[in-house]
């Protein structure tokens, strides 16, 4: 006969002797990626088309400047928009996770992330490019 017990999962006590077992949904879990969604989308289109115009800058740029820009923003543009599929991904990730309470801390923290990603990303498109004076 074997002597092994059943240990129960660990349960989170709330107010008014109430407890969630780990592994069983929790309510509430869609409010942290339905913010960073709302500000995610909007934020990573404005963002893509001011890069996206920002070349009209050295419009009156020629020769070995204009080559010099070229070359540096198709850099910072390529890595730009790299950073702005990641903050995406980020957001399918929050949404994707299960919405128990082992999980509620990763959805938050990569709700957060996503928009996070867009503001480094565009800090570094704009070092990356030389404007021009």
């Amino acid at each position: 006969m074997s002597t092994s017990a059943h240990v129960p999962p660990r349960a989170l006590q709330l107010a008014g002797g109430m407890s969630i077992t780990q592994g069983t949904w929790v309510r509430g879990t869609w409010v942290g990626p339905l913010i960073a969604t709302v500000v995610t989308l909007p934020a990573t289109l404005i963002t893509y088309i001011v890069a996206g115009l920002s070349p009209m800058a050295c419009d009156a740029c020629d020769g070995a400047k204009a080559e010099h820009f070229t070359r540096r923003f198709d850099t910072a543009f390529t890595f730009l928009q790299v950073g702005l599929l990641a903050s995406v991904a980020l957001l399918l990730v929050s949404w994707g996770l299960p919405q128990t309470e082992s999980n509620v801390a990763r959805r938050r923290v990569f709700a957060v992330l996503a928009p996070g990603t867009i503001a480094l990303s565009a800090i570094f498109f704009a070092a990356m490019v030389p404007w021009p004076n």
